[in-house]
């Protein structure tokens, strides 16, 4: 397993398994695009598949925030450490920023206590019918 930070050398032949249970997930050009456009990015990558297995991204304005949208890993990788070290690396890469942000389910809350952040209040809006990303 290795971990990278840029999208060199990946294609989105190398990004399918993902956005499992979404009713409408993005496809492996938008996950690839949706990438490119991160401020971070942490690639979790099996070397002997040439699969990305895990990722994480960030977007943030530089200075003092930073959003967590999406931590995900491929079903048949969960319970290996592999999210655990995408947040680590993650909030490495965002140690001099201020504010770090993520939204997630109340059963995921313990999950990343364990990594130093702590539950807060959100607003949120979602778009269900952009969830396979920009319409054509």
């Amino acid at each position: 397993m290795k971990f990278q930070t840029n999208i060199d050398n990946i294609t989105e032949t190398m990004l399918n398994g993902f956005f499992v249970d979404w009713p409408n997930p993005p496809n492996p050009e938008t996950h690839l695009t949706l990438l490119q456009n991160s401020a971070h990015i942490v690639l979790a990558i099996d070397d002997e598949k040439n699969q990305v297995v895990g990722f994480i991204t960030a977007i943030s304005d530089g200075v003092l925030s930073a959003y967590i949208p999406l931590l995900e890993v491929l079903p048949t990788f969960k319970n290996q450490g592999i999210g655990k070290q995408l947040v680590e690396q993650m909030l490495a890469q965002l140690q001099d920023i201020y504010m770090i942000d993520l939204c997630c389910d109340d059963d995921l809350v313990p999950y990343y206590e364990h990594f130093g952040l702590f539950k807060g209040n959100a607003m949120l809006k979602r778009n269900y019918h952009m969830q396979t990303g920009k319409q054509s």
